[in-house]
């Protein structure tokens, strides 16, 4: 059995949560989030807390209340506070520029590169080699880094390309003669 599914999801003060049928949805300062629970998966909303708990004891509906679980604790974590990544771009003449619902980007091809800023997603320049990005899914927070950082992925050599602040490089020597 799952450590994590077995803990309920507390609602916080501030944050209307409502569960119909297999829609848990929330409602806080951050805005809304909804997320739909697998079929094998049971959600119940009670005092003020959620609990998860698998409808049939098979592998696969044991392996899915504790994701559940942690969907829904992020989905009021997203409508509280909201989440946040940071990426840091290294290299010479490397750097990136909001313009308008666009971040463009120059990562050292014989062109810009242009990322359009999806709905419920702030990005945020702060230096030219810091891009900050914020909302209040963590889903699509982590997807929209991923994708800007797959432009140019860090390569072990040198360690240029747009990385995660927190990721570690590991670093390769070159070839000796």
């Amino acid at each position: 059995m799952s450590r994590v599914g077995k803990k309920p999801v507390t609602v916080t003060a501030g944050v209307t949560a409502t569960v119909d049928g297999q829609v848990v949805k929330m409602k806080g300062p951050k805005g809304n989030l909804q997320f739909i629970v697998h079929d094998d998966v049971e959600v119940k909303l009670d005092n003020g807390s959620i609990t998860v708990k698998p409808r049939i004891e098979t592998n696969r509906a044991r392996a899915l209340y504790g994701t559940a679980r942690a969907q829904i604790a992020n989905l009021l974590e997203g409508v509280t506070k909201g989440f946040e990544k940071k990426l840091d771009i290294t290299g010479v003449g490397y750097r990136a520029a909001l313009q308008g619902k666009k971040l463009q980007l120059a990562l050292g091809y014989s062109h810009d590169v242009v990322y359009d800023i999806p709905e419920g997603i702030l990005i945020t320049v702060p230096k030219p080699t810091e891009i900050f990005i914020s909302g209040n899914d963590s889903q699509r927070v982590g997807q929209v880094a991923a994708e800007i950082r797959s432009y140019r992925p860090p390569e072990p050599y040198k360690g240029k390309g747009v990385r995660y602040s927190d990721e570690f490089i590991f670093r390769k020597e070159g070839k000796k003669k």
